[in-house]
């Protein structure tokens, strides 16, 4: 992720929606990949300002497609929390922060991000609960997860201390929103990517086969996933649970690598990275990075920020996904 900077000189951050130096509103423009002061009052200038920034000030991102609203980002949304509860508008903000990090390494990648306006199954989000945390609601139980297009994301894991339970009950390393939704944009992009016989048979190879049960092998990793070990074959303990799940961790995995790459490149860190094109020095860098992040982390009494290893065969998964983004 990439910094900006304001017509004064100030450091801009992603999030940012004004300037701490000159006081001046910001906006973040997709089309351009760039931040810059804006005329917050001035809808008839062009890109305007979000919809969801002037209602709710959720967004910080500029619509730049003619007639809209909404930015490319907010755009995308299907359903969105109930907004008369002030924690429920606090969850969506931070939901909605995660989700623009996801679209910005999506268009940065050059991968297509299209909603269903444009093709019946493009990408939609929808933010929602069930009865367990909010009884009037009609969902019995809500779960993260992909659906033709559609990610569905409980609101739940926008709580600090919800997802931290749910971390530890599931025996995750981790579990962030970001997490989340790069997780189940693999498996948008699964559809995307792999459309040839070619593409499937390599796909097969490192990963399995995607054609086998995916409820039975879920509800088999779920019954024995107290007594799995960790391999080294796969980026994460769920993913061994089917080659689906493998594919989506390895992919979001990618998308973690990339985007803390240039994050540490655009501090001039030698460990940092703005090109992706050459897959050994990326995974090289990122090795030394991730060295890096664990120990600071623990120089603050932290967990490590990446406890994971990679190695053996998920090495090739994660060059598989490079190969796919960056074809020859």
């Amino acid at each position: 992720m990439k910094n900006f900077t304001c017509s004064c000189g100030q450091l801009l951050f992603f999030e940012n929606t004004r300037c701490l130096s000159c006081n001046k509103d910001v906006g973040f423009n997709p089309s351009k990949m760039s931040m810059y002061p804006i005329e917050l009052d001035a809808q008839d200038c062009s890109p305007k300002v979000c919809k969801n920034r002037l209602d709710y000030d959720v967004c910080n991102w500029l619509v730049t497609k003619s007639g809209a609203s909404y930015c490319v980002s907010c755009e995308l949304n299907q359903t969105i929390p109930n907004l008369l509860r002030a924690d429920r508008r606090r969850w969506w903000k931070s939901l909605e922060q995660a989700k623009r990090r996801l679209i910005f390494s999506l268009l940065s990648l050059g991968l297509p991000v299209k909603g269903k306006s444009v093709e019946p199954n493009g990408l939609a989000f929808q933010f929602i609960e069930d009865k367990r945390t909010d009884p009037g609601v009609a969902e019995e139980y809500v779960t993260t997860g992909h659906l033709q297009g559609l990610i569905t994301i409980n609101i739940t894991e926008a709580d600090d201390v919800t997802r931290e339970i749910s971390r530890a009950f599931a025996g995750e390393l981790y579990r962030t929103l970001l997490g989340h939704f790069r997780h189940e944009s693999g498996h948008y992009y699964f559809d995307k990517l792999i459309t040839n016989e070619g593409t499937r048979k390599r796909f097969r190879a490192l990963f399995g086969d995607e054609r086998a049960d995916y409820k039975a092998a879920l509800n088999q990793y779920y019954a024995n996933k107290s007594t799995l070990c960790g391999d080294r074959d796969y980026i994460s303990r769920y993913a061994q649970s089917h080659p689906f799940e493998d594919w989506a961790e390895v992919w979001s995995h990618y998308l973690h690598m990339i985007d803390t790459l240039e994050t540490a490149g655009d501090y001039n860190l030698e460990q940092g990275a703005e090109r992706f094109d050459e897959f050994g020095e990326t995974i090289e860098k990122w090795a030394q990075l991730a060295m890096v992040l664990n120990s600071l982390n623990r120089s603050m009494g932290l967990e490590d920020a990446y406890p994971f290893i990679i190695a053996g065969k998920t090495l090739k998964k994660l060059r598989f996904v490079h190969d796919l983004i960056y074809p020859n």
